[in-house]
């Protein structure tokens, strides 16, 4: 008979609701922006849990919550976590069930008397989304080292308000050095976001690679005029514009192959008046793909199309980076670890790449990182319908808990 601890299931499932009731909409999802009042909530639940287990929690300089437990040795941390922030009405397992997991495996350790040579360190990062701030992993860019506090801090938001500001708002403004800690090795338990392993019928995912990020904000000014009088090849239509570069998203993807993603997922006109010719129109551009070449290919692509729409359409073109970030690979050795803890637990298991940005990309850069995916249903995810199995959530958890206790050892 196997010897080794189990998580409890009942435990994480519950913890998983009540989290979930944070922020939650009448819909079932969740709104849980970064530095919202509903992220305090969260954080706040979250550090109750945290002390009660008997970690020593820790608060960092961009809002980053940890939970340490001593190892044998002194010698740098195994980390795993996730966040807890969430897009506009996403769902309730982005995110939070990596932190609640990592949660439920010290809590496991603590119960059975379990000790572990390394430390172990729990983390939810701060803004992880992007959705209210940019750039999105803004707290483990600033963990690593690859974003100042100063500049964390200084970040405005997409609704005017500062990153700073808020942060000390919600009294998560800690003390705690940035860029302080070396963990030996990262670990992210994260839900699939997409259809893979449930199509085939796979339990987990060791992830190998996450896509590359590119975000800019596109801004076409050109003449706003009477939509009745003003003749259409006189016009100066910044919203046509707009509508031209939005179609040729898909083309840009469809072109560059299966692994491409274009999407332009937020869009403003001004004066935004039903008979008024749209004088500026503002958009968003969120490319990604696993391979870096490729993504350069496709911004390349894409500055040349906007620049022949806007000489076409006569209107002038102002473009902003707010987020750049390289594919990462996943260390071979980590990701060897979860396969043979999948193993152990009579999971199946397959080797996987992620669509979607996570922390573990950033902590990849400077330490070795693996991620462990579990099957979203219907590949739903940031939309209240998101779920996944508590079979599903469960197993996810215990490939969690014994990869992390290979690596402590």
């Amino acid at each position: 008979m196997d010897a080794l601890p189990r998580i409890d299931s009942s435990r994480l499932l519950r913890r998983l609701d009540e989290l979930g009731r944070l922020g939650g909409t009448p819909a079932g999802g969740v709104s849980r922006l970064a530095l919202s009042d509903e992220d305090k909530l969260g954080r706040d639940r979250l550090l109750a849990w945290m002390k009660e287990i008997g970690l020593d929690v820790r608060v960092d300089r961009v809002g980053n919550l940890f939970g340490f437990r001593r190892g044998a040795a002194d010698e740098s941390p195994v980390l795993f976590g996730s966040h807890l922030d969430t897009v506009r009405n996403g769902g309730r397992y982005d995110g939070a069930y990596g932190v609640l997991a990592a949660l439920e495996v010290l809590q496991t350790l603590q119960e059975g008397g379990i000790q572990t040579r390394r430390p172990l360190l729990m983390a939810a990062f701060t803004n992880e989304e992007g959705a209210r701030y940019a750039p999105d992993m803004q707290g483990s860019l600033a963990f690593v080292g690859d974003l100042s506090v100063e500049e964390a801090l200084a970040v405005t938001g997409f609704d005017g308000s500062n990153f700073g500001d808020e942060l000390r708002r919600i009294g998560y403004a800690g003390d705690f050095p940035c860029a302080s800690i070396r963990p030996y090795a990262c670990v992210e338990l994260h839900v699939e976001q997409g259809p893979v392993l449930e199509k085939e019928g796979i339990c987990i995912g060791a992830v190998e690679a996450i896509t590359g990020i590119s975000w800019q904000e596109v801004t076409l000014r050109g003449a706003a005029n009477h939509a009745g009088t003003t003749p259409m090849d006189l016009r100066r239509d910044a919203g046509l514009a707009a509508a031209r570069i939005v179609a040729y998203l898909r083309d840009l993807a469809t072109d560059l192959g299966p692994a491409q993603r274009a999407t332009c997922g937020m869009i403003a006109f001004q004066p935004n008046v039903i008979n008024v010719i749209p004088g500026e129109a503002r958009l968003s551009v969120d490319l990604r793909n696993t391979d870096e070449a490729v993504l350069r290919q496709a911004e390349a692509r894409l500055a040349a199309f906007i620049e022949r729409v806007a000489a076409e359409e006569g209107v002038e073109v102002e473009r902003r980076r707010l987020v750049d970030v390289a594919p990462a690979r996943c260390d071979p050795a980590v990701v060897a670890v979860i396969e043979a803890a999948a193993a152990s637990l009579g999971l199946s298991c397959r080797r996987m790449n992620s669509g979607a940005g996570h922390d573990a990309q950033i902590l990849a850069r400077h330490f070795p990182t693996a991620m462990i995916f579990i099957p979203s249903q219907g590949g739903v995810s940031h939309s209240p319908a998101e779920s996944s199995t508590p079979e599903d959530l469960t197993a996810g958890a215990n490939v969690l808990l014994r990869t992390v206790l290979e690596l402590a050892q």
